[in-house]
């Protein structure tokens, strides 16, 4: 080895090498903050607040809105009450008159929220108490109204009440569930949930005895027949209608009470309790009201109303429309929509049906018959992911595949047959569903705002959100989405607003009488909507194909026929008493029957 000194010029010059780039790290998705008021520009409306008239829920359209669906306000990828507050604008503009919230209580989450662990409270990510009036405040402001669910039947297993009853039997809560020491009481009350439940028992290790539950096994149903447990659910309502609401939907009414020799539905100490509910609502708070949820068979649905003399739930759900509705459309008959109207009973005065074609739930297929049903499962849910219990669980839009004349003629019947619509969220921009997720997650993804990161719904991580957004071909939340669509004036957003501006100035529509209309095509549904004030024809073709139709109206001849939507006129019903209508594919018509001219005029 050489040990020669350097040289000079090695000495002043020594070599060197560049330094490598020291780039700053790029920024995750999480550090890059969307603005927290990006938001679809929606037409500004002008706040009327609420009407004093006591029978609005009558004509009303309501919207289910999931608070964890609909919008976060704090990058928590979960929405919130703050977040429905930023969006009660878009709902004003839409034309919503009523709000319906699912549960947003503590809760495990194993049922979405309706395993309820502490009924006078918010869950923490959904806000606080303080959130929810303003809420309502808002809400009333622009004329909205908003109802919650009352989730009575049962609660979570970790509720404070469950765990007190199963550590100490002999305690103030011990005999606030049902217990057995077998399970083998009520053997004629059916499994509701068959393809995750085999009993309607449970044994629960620590009080070493059966707990009874009509739904999931963790859900242990409560002892009305205790009275400390009615007076508890009294005083439940009581706290929520004292910070506002205007009313509840009652879960899962038809089980509350048990008796041995029935199958535990629809008992006469049921529509007793409810009828003291509706006294205390009455007396305490006058102008709310209570939803029944109930999915049975009109004929026992319609004893939830109650009487004038003894009134019971304000509205009930009518569950056998929805399915007929779908049924018709792909068999192209009108006679199963004709049939399920026909079975319905008349319901007291100042009482209504609430009516919808999707909720947050399935399709359900239980008031269908057995061939109806295999029928169903064929033209709706040909792959198993899409089916759940007994029904399909998949929203409006994937259910008619996407097709805009199908979607539009399902709205034109729940908008024009009796009762009062309700709107899931959603749905009026024509969402997607995700069959790959978990029970009912499908149906339940963040509502799509915008093309931006998270569609809008929220400024967290993407990995952070509650569940993923719908990216799918057809509904990538990149083009079906609140913004694009407020900016298309033909596009399905615009179109249901407009239907709603339109029922609402038509009360007949919602408070009128119904009567089939004699129709010499099956596939055309006809039926007319008549109060005091006006009569409409509606006229609903359910083939894929151009239909003529020639209707019956022997108590209407000579009238004049006007187009409710454009003003045109559509001839009149001839002196014979009957009137021809040539229908496109799935095509419709609302007709208002003018008076007849005076023959004195000229």
């Amino acid at each position: 080895m050489s040990t020669e000194p350097r040289t000079t010029t090695e000495q002043h010059h020594p070599r060197t090498t560049p330094l490598p780039t020291v780039r700053e790290p790029a920024p995750t998705t999480s550090q890059i903050r969307l603005p927290a008021t990006r938001q679809p520009e929606v037409p500004s409306v002008e706040p009327g607040g609420l009407s004093d008239d006591p029978e609005w829920y009558r004509k009303a359209v309501f919207y289910e809105v999931m608070l964890r669906c609909f919008s976060d306000s704090s990058g928590q990828g979960s929405g919130d009450l703050r977040g429905l507050i930023n969006r009660l604008d878009y709902l004003q503009w839409l034309g919503i008159d009523c709000l319906w919230l699912p549960p947003f209580y503590p809760s495990p989450l194993r049922d979405g929220g309706y395993d309820v662990a502490d009924y006078t409270a918010v869950a923490s990510q959904y806000g606080s108490i303080a959130d929810f009036t303003e809420l309502i405040e808002e809400a009333h402001r622009r004329g909205m109204r908003l109802v919650v669910d009352l989730v009575m039947n049962h609660t979570s297993d970790q509720h404070p009440w469950f765990q007190a009853s199963r550590s100490d039997p002999e305690g103030p809560y011990g005999d606030f569930y049902v217990w057995s020491d077998d399970a083998e009481q009520y053997r004629d009350a059916r499994i509701i949930f068959v393809d995750t439940e085999t009993s309607n028992w449970t044994f629960d290790p620590v009080r070493r005895q059966y707990f009874w539950h009509r739904f999931f096994s963790h859900q242990p149903d409560l002892n009305f027949d205790n009275p400390r447990v009615v007076d508890a659910m009294l005083d439940v309502g009581r706290f929520w209608l004292g910070l506002g609401v205007d009313g509840f939907r009652l879960d899962a009414v038809p089980y509350l009470f048990e008796a041995e020799g029935t199958n535990c539905e629809n008992l006469p100490e049921t529509h007793a309790f409810l009828r003291r509910v509706r006294t205390m609502i009455d007396t305490e708070f006058p102008g709310r009201i209570m939803l029944a949820e109930a999915n049975q068979w009109p004929e026992d649905v319609v004893d939830y109303f109650g009487s004038e003399d003894e009134p019971e739930c304000h509205m009930c759900f009518h569950f056998p429309v929805m399915p007929r509705i779908f049924y018709s459309i792909r068999d192209q008959k009108a006679a199963p929509i004709v049939d399920i109207m026909a079975d319905t009973p008349a319901i007291p005065r100042g009482a209504q049906w609430s009516t919808f074609l999707r909720n947050h739930d399935e399709l359900t297929l239980e008031m269908v018959s057995t061939e109806e049903r295999a029928s169903m499962y064929g033209w709706y849910a040909p792959d198993s992911r899409m089916r759940a219990n007994v029904g399909i669980r998949r929203r409006l839009a994937p259910l008619l595949d996407n097709s805009r004349k199908e979607i539009e003629l399902a709205h034109a019947l729940l908008l024009s047959l009796p009762g009062s619509p309700c709107l899931y969220y959603g749905d009026e921009i024509g969402m997607g569903d995700n069959i790959w997720l978990p029970d009912r997650d499908a149906v339940r993804t963040p509502m799509q705002w915008t093309p931006d990161r998270n569609a809008g719904f929220s400024t967290a991580d993407p990995g952070k959100l509650y569940l993923p957004l719908i990216q799918s071909l057809v509904y990538h939340y990149g083009h079906t989405n609140v913004e694009a669509q407020l900016a298309q004036p033909t596009s399905l957003l615009h179109w249901v607003r407009g239907m709603l501006a339109v029922r609402r100035q038509h009360p007949a529509l919602g408070m009128g009488e119904f009567e089939v209309v004699d129709c010499d095509n099956e596939s055309v549904l006809t039926f007319c909507r008549r109060s005091d004030d006006e009569t409409l024809l509606v006229l609903a073709n359910l083939a894929s194909t151009a239909r003529h139709a020639t209707v019956k109206l022997p108590q209407y001849s000579g009238r004049p026929l006007r187009d409710v939507f454009g003003g045109a006129q559509f001839g009149s019903v001839g002196e014979d008493g009957t009137a021809s209508f040539t229908l496109g594919s799935r095509e419709f018509y609302w007709l208002s029957l003018e008076p007849a001219p005076d023959p004195e005029v000229v």
